[in-house]
């Protein structure tokens, strides 16, 4: 058994890929790198077969139909033999020094951890530069702990699939599959295992690199409008996954910071249905929180009278106008797409 696996879904990546590979091929041999060719038009399947072929005890090549990042996901779970498992898409990278650094420490586990945090940057190409996102206001450093030990993260922090290393059999206990064709399904492989998990650890340096910068990028402001059904679809299936109220009596603090990512995506799917501000738009929005009510009313309840919803909606067209005033400076501020 390898120690890691790392999965890179390439669709058409032959122009960016080289470099996510050459950072993950500094783990060695305690690692499996699974280049997930999403059914490409370009060279990428034949750049993952070179790596598989110069790298035949790390790399493996696999060829699948198109079916959306969520498919090459499913793909790399269902083919990993390492004890962790980790989510490279094939334009971000992994920093060399952290890396070498997260090895190390999952050799060192007495026991294996359920889920392993590390520190993400977002690097932004049109200006050169970089925006950290660490956990050490929320999350206990150099020891494992659990969910009870866990602080409150803040309207903009939480967990991410750049973020995380799960241990892999916590993700298969949990029989997650993603939807194929479907953007913004990396929000729900890193939700719906959480109840899975007990053991956690906080490991404190800056490992994944994030690009920000290309146009055909999903979270670009114009495709989170576009592909807004898509997120919606996710965030139904997300709330529709566990049963909050239940959980909350066997574990609140896990129960309360998976309301925080619920509300954090309704937040999102309001906000950029409320920047497209058509009359269709509005009727999704209302559609959404209607939808909330009637299925999960003890959620709606909660959701809508949290205090960082109704600051995004505020009625009228003067409310609308100061939510998108807030949206775009903290957008300024936080640089997230």
């Amino acid at each position: 058994m390898k120690l890691i696996t790392f999965t890179v879904p390439c669709y058409n990546s032959a122009a960016y890929m080289d470099h996510c590979i050459q950072t993950l091929l500094t783990a060695g041999e305690d690692a499996e790198i699974l280049l997930v060719d999403d059914g490409s038009t370009d060279e990428t399947g034949a750049i993952a077969d070179r790596y598989a072929a110069e790298y035949p005890n790390v790399v493996r090549a696999i060829h699948q139909e198109n079916g959306g990042h969520g498919a090459g996901v499913n793909q790399g779970m269902q083919n990993a033999t390492g004890l962790y498992f980790k989510v490279v898409d094939s334009d971000d990278w992994l920093d060399t020094e952290a890396l070498a650094q997260l090895m190390e420490k999952l050799r060192r586990f007495e026991e294996p951890v359920d889920l392993i945090l590390c520190n993400y940057v977002y690097e932004h190409v049109e200006d050169n530069s970089q925006r950290v996102v660490r956990y050490r206001k929320v999350l206990p450093t150099d020891k494992v702990f659990g969910w009870d030990e866990v602080g409150r993260f803040n309207a903009t922090q939480f967990i991410t699939m750049h973020a995380a290393v799960y241990r892999t059999e916590v993700l298969r206990k949990t029989g997650i599959r993603l939807p194929k064709h479907t953007f913004y399904v990396d929000n729900l492989y890193v939700y719906q295992p959480l109840p899975d998990v007990e053991t956690l650890y906080y490991l404190d340096v800056d490992l994944y690199r994030y690009f920000i910068g290309r146009a055909d990028q999903s979270v670009t402001e114009e495709n989170l409008i576009r592909r807004i059904d898509q997120q919606i679809l996710v965030t139904k299936i997300m709330v529709d996954v566990h049963d909050l109220q239940a959980l909350e009596a066997r574990n609140k603090r896990l129960a309360l910071y998976m309301y925080h990512y619920i509300s954090i995506m309704l937040m999102i799917c309001t906000i950029y249905l409320m920047m497209s501000g058509t009359p269709e738009s509005r009727e999704k929005s209302d559609a959404l929180w209607q939808w909330l009510k009637d299925t999960h009313p003890a959620i709606f309840r909660r959701m809508r009278y949290r205090s960082a919803n109704v600051a995004f909606l505020l009625p009228g067209k003067v409310g609308r106008d100061i939510d998108l005033f807030f949206y775009k400076l903290l957008r300024r501020i936080y640089k997230f797409n």
